[in-house]
């Protein structure tokens, strides 16, 4: 056997290196990024919760439902088109926390803009700059989504990574549901407003720009291998490749896309709801507590299991949940029994998204990680645009059961993908 190259040598100390360096300011870091997560998740998911925004999109619109359907295909579709920008951005890059952070700052300008929309512009105008400005949001929220998944992949261990989103969703779940009561009762009412719905989304711009500045107290050591930078900035041919390279990736991208397709009932859960129960601010307070507040107390669940038995068996039994959870709307009557199913729904739905994103990290190499965030995130966002969409139009035509029904048959389906044809990573022998 002959002996390694120097350079291969010096590769191999670069890597031990860079692990030292992770592990030493592992402490520093994992806290840095609770805290970046506890106020930023609660931020976007004030905006981002299938109470709120679906609810003001209704109020704008005289109560058209295919505008609410058209409002989160659109959001949709701007996430759908930027993840191989993230990836471009940071792949090349020893250190992604400067672009983070200016790409971080353009997502949640978008959040302010919705928020002043309503409260000095005519409904008219207010709407039509709400759907460019949630496009936009879409398209920042979908290139930051691969660029702080890959800080993280860089400065979280594999091991440590279930138990900081556990804890990280855990902690701002709790803060979410505290600011979605005081909002729905001080700003809402029993009335809700155009001007209400406006100062939530302020709060949610406020609460979002101080996790992003919590991020600027993290160490992030510099790469010691990365992707070559190309001229022409997105490798499109990579894509292929990856795809064609590592067949279980492949199968996972078509199983997440096949169960993000059953997002699209989302916004319309509050929307047949409010057909069963009053639509208060007390109401929509207590509904969106109750799903922030399960999708991230269950994240502690969520976490301790993906460290334990990797993130495709949370994907299993989160969809489980979900599925079960939107059968039983058929049945649901008051806000009791209501609440109970956004439970449901909101631990699933934290669960599924937190997995799908994560375990997306573990194929492959470190330096084709923001790659493989993005052909995964882009196709499932793409899916998900298209399908909710669809789903405002199915509301008009054929009502809520429709939707629900169309959701259960993708999650049905995604799910016995991923059970047959998807193993754990994690696991995996070749």
């Amino acid at each position: 056997m002959t002996d390694p190259t120097r350079s291969q040598r010096d590769q191999r100390h670069a890597e031990q290196r860079f692990d030292i360096e992770v592990r030493r300011h592992l402490t520093r870091n994992f806290i840095t990024h609770l805290i970046h997560g506890m106020f930023g998740q609660t931020g976007f998911r004030l905006l981002n919760a299938p109470t709120f925004l679906p609810a003001y999109m209704l109020l704008l619109s005289d109560g058209s439902n295919f505008v609410v359907g058209l409002a989160l295909a659109l959001q949709g579709l701007g996430a759908a088109i930027s993840p191989f920008l993230g990836a471009s951005l940071v792949e090349h890059r020893k250190k992604a926390l400067p672009v983070a952070m200016w790409i971080g700052a353009a997502t949640r300008l978008q959040i302010l803009i919705i928020a002043v929309a309503g409260l000095l512009l005519p409904r008219e105008w207010a709407l039509f700059l709400i759907l460019v400005a949630l496009t936009v949001y879409g398209a920042f929220q979908g290139t930051q989504g691969v660029i702080f998944q890959f800080i993280m992949s860089k400065v979280i261990p594999v091991s440590r990574r279930g138990r900081l989103t556990g804890l990280r969703n855990f902690t701002a779940g709790l803060t979410a549901a505290g600011v979605a009561y005081a909002g729905g009762l001080w700003f809402l009412g029993n009335t809700p407003t155009i001007a209400g719905y406006s100062s939530i989304f302020v709060l949610a711009f406020v609460l979002a720009s101080l996790g992003l500045a919590a991020l600027l107290l993290m160490h992030e050591p510099e790469l010691p291998n990365v992707v070559a930078r190309t001229s022409a900035g997105i490798d499109w041919a990579r894509i292929p490749v990856l795809l064609r390279e590592d067949k279980v990736f492949r199968r996972f991208v078509t199983a997440r896309t096949l169960t993000t397709a059953g997002r699209l009932a989302m916004p319309f859960y509050i929307l047949y709801a409010a057909g069963h129960t009053t639509l208060t601010g007390s109401n929509l307070a207590l509904l969106t507590i109750a799903f922030t507040l399960a999708g991230n107390v269950s994240n502690l669940l969520w976490g301790e299991i993906a460290d334990r038995s990797g993130y495709r068996r949370v994907m299993l039994i989160s969809l489980v949940i979900w599925i079960g959870s939107t059968l039983a709307l058929f049945i649901a009557e008051g806000i009791g029994l209501t609440s109970l199913i956004f439970v449901g729904i909101g631990a699933a739905s934290q669960g599924f998204q937190n997995a799908a994103s994560n375990i997306v990290l573990e194929f492959g190499s470190r330096k084709e990680v923001p790659m493989r965030l993005a052909i995964s995130n882009s196709a499932s966002e793409a899916v998900g645009a298209i399908a909710t969409l669809c789903a405002g139009l199915l509301a008009t035509g054929f009502g809520y059961e429709a939707v629900f029904i169309a959701s259960i048959c993708f999650l049905v389906v995604g799910g016995y993908f991923i059970h047959r044809h998807v193993p754990d990573p994690r696991h995996r022998t070749s």
